[in-house]
């Protein structure tokens, strides 16, 4: 029991990574609070967490609507132990077609989505308490397409070593796990149809060196193991898991 007695929030917990995360913590004895946009999923969420965690509908754009959410975590469980900035969405466009309108939505979501979680959580945090960021291989490597998603997820990179020395002296610690290809509803986010999503999945597969997809649960359990005393001695670091992707 890893995190038994841990308040633990996590953003855009209703599906993939962040759903199976939920539930891993849910296993090692933690209190979870997800929270998410999509009503059906936030009920499906609940369902899948057998209705023992805390289930909020909030748009992570919106600082105001995490400020709400964070006091009423504390109101109900007292403090916060764990962060997990998760939340995050892209759109693929070539360079000739990105509007600023994408620019903005996506650094909206996947930064300031990012940046005002931990903000609005560091005041109820303890020495002792982990936050976890999502960020991507997609920051480490050039992908025709998705540059602004991966502009967002370079700058939530370099946000994980600022804040990290930043609340370090408070013994508060702050690492990235940085996911490859995984098999989640993020990619049907993207703006693809059914056959480029198919064409595109089979080339990422096959340059991935394992040769296939992550599954949500291998990236889940790398966040376990940064929320929890097992990595009690890292901060503003990022573990990638990615199946060699990035790395050969």
């Amino acid at each position: 029991m890893k995190l038994k007695d841990k308040v633990a929030l996590i953003t855009g917990g209703t599906s993939g990574i962040g759903l199976e995360t939920a539930k891993l913590f849910q296993s090692e004895g933690a209190t979870v609070v997800v929270t998410g946009m999509n009503a059906g999923r936030l009920e499906e969420a609940s369902r899948a967490l057998e209705g023992k965690a805390m289930v909020l509908a909030v748009d992570v754009r919106d600082p105001a609507q995490i400020s709400e959410a964070v006091f009423e975590i504390v109101a109900r469980h007292g403090r916060i132990d764990i962060v997990f900035a998760n939340a995050g969405a892209g759109t693929a466009a070539p360079l000739d077609a990105i509007t600023p309108e994408q620019i903005q939505e996506q650094f909206s979501l996947n930064f300031n989505g990012v940046f005002f979680t931990i903000q609005k959580a560091a005041p109820h945090l303890s020495k002792g308490s982990s936050i976890v960021v999502t960020t991507s291989f997609l920051n480490e490597v050039g992908t025709p397409g998705l540059s602004i998603l991966s502009a967002t997820k370079a700058a939530t990179r370099s946000l994980v070593r600022s804040i990290g020395a930043e609340i370090a002296p408070r013994g508060i610690r702050i690492n990235a796990v940085s996911p490859g290809p995984v098999a989640t509803p993020f990619h049907r986010k993207l703006g693809l149809s059914d056959k480029e999503l198919a064409a595109t999945g089979e080339a990422i597969a096959a340059a991935v060196p394992l040769k296939r997809f992550g599954d949500a649960s291998e990236i889940a359990k790398a966040v376990l193991f940064l929320a929890s005393d097992d990595s009690s001695f890292m901060t503003g670091t990022e573990i990638v898991v990615d199946g060699g992707l990035t790395q050969f």
